[in-house]
This record gives C-alpha cells, sequence and structure tokens, in this order.
C-alpha cells in the first residue's frame, strides 16, 4: 500500500524557515516508479494551490509566487522529496500536502496524497 508521510510543519515566527519532508513508502521495488512528487498548499477558506514539484530526473517547477523563497529537492534513494521554506510570513500559514505521481507497472499511473502537515507562521 503506498503512503506519502509528510512531518516538518508547525509553528514559526514571520521571517522564520521550516523543512518539511515527505517520505513514499509501499513503493520499493520493479512494480512502482515515481514519476514526480510535489507540494501544495491550502489555507483556510481558499481553495488548494500548487507550491512546487519535482521530477524523478530532478526538472523542477515553482508556481511564481513561490520562487524566491521556497526550494523543492528530492532524494531518490529515501523516495522522499523536502521542502525548504524561508522568510515565512503569516500569509503562508495553511495545511502543506504532498503528493506523488507514481507508475504501477502494467496498470497506469496514479496520483497519490499525504495527510498533510499544518504550518502555522505568526506575526
Amino acid at each position: 500500500q503506498v503512503q506519502l508521510v509528510e512531518s516538518g510543519g508547525g509553528l514559526v515566527q514571520a521571517g522564520g524557515s521550516l523543512r518539511l519532508s515527505c517520505a513514499a513508502s509501499g513503493v520499493s521495488g520493479s512494480v512502482f516508479s515515481i514519476n514526480a512528487m510535489g507540494w501544495s498548499r491550502q489555507a483556510p477558506g481558499k481553495q488548494r494551490e500548487l507550491v512546487a514539484a519535482i521530477t524523478s530526473d530532478g526538472n523542477t517547477n515553482y508556481a511564481d509566487s513561490f520562487q524566491n523563497r521556497f526550494t523543492i529537492s528530492g532524494d531518490n534513494t529515501k523516495n522522499t522529496v523536502y521542502l525548504q521554506m524561508n522568510s515565512l510570513n503569516p500569509d503562508d500559514t495553511a495545511v502543506y500536502y504532498c503528493n506523488a505521481d507514481i507508475s504501477v507497472a502494467g496498470i497506469g499511473g496514479y496520483d497519490y496524497w499525504g495527510q498533510g502537515t499544518q504550518v502555522t507562521v505568526s506575526a
């Protein structure tokens, strides 16, 4: 069973930094292939929005508003993706979700999501 588990969220003061991690489990062996992983976020009363994504060969994509402050990286050996967030401000308060685009041999591709981790930035 494929699972994504996020960690690293919490409470931080404005101007501070946090590093989120997301580990995919249940994807070892030749049956599963992670094509890309990414981060989205959902603030209270707002729609979920893409933050950044990274492919298995290291290509990254950022939503324009995050490119200068957030950095996505990955470790294929650990099936883990990270999101380094700097210069945080209260508008960054949201639940941050990890997702993974995973191919299952002989079946097709699926999009998996984690449960989310809360990030709260105080003024």
